[in-house]
């Protein structure tokens, strides 16, 4: 009988995850069922508990559920804990959970990994300031950059980020130009083709302008960020199968090489 994960999500149809993981199981030869499940809003708890009562034995978590998977475990990680959310189930026993967020790791991964781009010694940006921002800042801060620097269209909401993790928050209309090695778009707004309202200098002298969000959502900050000079741009397809591969190997204990992966995933999927 083949060891059985899952995604939950509402909607859930669109996920990749399942094929991303056939392709590490494929790498560990290893025989897995990795589905996706559609949770009704306000029932994430009775579908997950009912998924791991049927022998179910890891679990990947998407929006809208992140925040009530962070309450529906036990116990929770550091990076869990810095989120405040959760995309990783792992059994404990006993009726018991513990809670993981792998999307920081699967960021670094993919820009160190797949980009081959060393965070150390770097400036970065980050736009943005919810719960995919606050996830990923002390993965990036044990890069040891140079310097992170955190901005929002809410003032407020940066500065709270910036003074949880001792990095700096900048307004907007106060980033310098041609300062910036890496320009990291945290927000949602691609989603519905709104720009972060970010001066064309400020990707002067970039070398990489990353979107966290994948696919034609990404399109319209990458395009802006090509156009104003960035020298590489790459959405979050990478950070997907790089988050995807540390809960793999949370739950299997095998860590797969994520660099084929994403190249069988933009080219066949």
């Amino acid at each position: 009988m083949s060891d059985r994960y899952a995604v939950f999500g509402n909607p859930i149809a669109h996920s990749k995850s399942p094929q991303i993981h056939q392709q590490f199981a494929l790498q560990e030869h290893a025989d897995i069922e990795y589905e996706r499940i559609y949770a009704e809003i306000g029932a994430f708890d009775e579908a997950a508990h009912r998924f791991f009562a049927e022998g179910g034995l890891g679990a990947n978590v998407t929006v809208p559920f992140k925040i009530d998977a962070y309450h529906f475990v036990d116990e929770h990680s550091e990076r869990a804990k810095a989120a405040g959310a959760v995309n990783t189930i792992i059994p404990l026993g006993g009726g018991k959970f513990l809670g993981d967020n792998s999307d920081g790791v699967g960021l670094v991964q993919d820009i160190t990994r797949i980009r081959n781009i060393p965070l150390e010694g770097k400036k970065i940006l980050i736009l943005g300031a919810g719960g995919a921002v606050r996830g990923v800042v002390p993965v990036l801060l044990a890069e040891n950059p140079a310097q992170l620097v955190i901005s929002n269209r809410t003032d407020s909401k940066a500065a709270d980020i910036a003074a949880a993790f001792g990095v700096e928050a900048l307004p907007l209309a106060q980033l310098p130009a041609a300062h910036f090695d890496i320009v990291i778009n945290g927000t949602s707004g691609g989603l519905s083709q709104q720009l972060p309202d970010v001066a064309v200098g400020v990707f002067q002298n970039c070398t990489l302008a990353y979107d966290m969000v994948y696919g034609s959502g990404a399109e319209t900050f990458l395009q802006f960020a090509r156009q104003s000079g960035a020298r590489q741009t790459a959405d979050g397809l990478g950070m997907l199968v790089g988050q995807a591969a540390f809960s793999y190997q949370l739950w299997r204990g095998f860590q797969p090489d994520i660099r084929p992966v994403f190249a069988y995933m933009k080219e066949h999927v």
